[in-house]
């Protein structure tokens, strides 16, 4: 199995995601590995990366999917980039348990 693409940080969770905007739907879909072999989470969204709208579904749906608001999670690295590190604020225990029940509960559609 792929390395987890998060890791607890102070106060929270750091999170590398692979964007893929103008998707079908917005979706999380699992882990894949990237080629400086570290791995990432993939994430679709329908939104266009245009005036930021494909980061905030990005967030938005992470959000969702930790059960955290949307002020709790961060855009830290890769503003223009299709690979990008997000750091969502809480407990790092509860943050961690439910992203591996999302990568395990397979397609996330949101």
């Amino acid at each position: 199995m792929a390395e987890r693409p998060w890791g607890a940080a102070p106060d929270g969770v750091v999170l590398t995601v692979r964007l893929t905007p103008r998707a079908a739907r917005d979706a999380i879909e699992g882990i894949e590995p990237l080629a400086d072999r570290r791995s990432a989470l993939k994430v679709r969204v329908r939104a266009a990366p245009t005036q930021g709208e494909a980061n905030a579904a990005l967030v938005a749906l992470i959000a969702k999917a930790t059960g955290v608001a949307k002020r709790d999670v961060s855009l830290v690295a890769g503003l223009g980039a299709r690979v990008k590190r997000l750091k969502i604020a809480g407990a790092p225990a509860a943050l961690c348990a439910a992203l591996e029940r999302t990568c395990a509960g397979g397609n996330q559609s949101q």
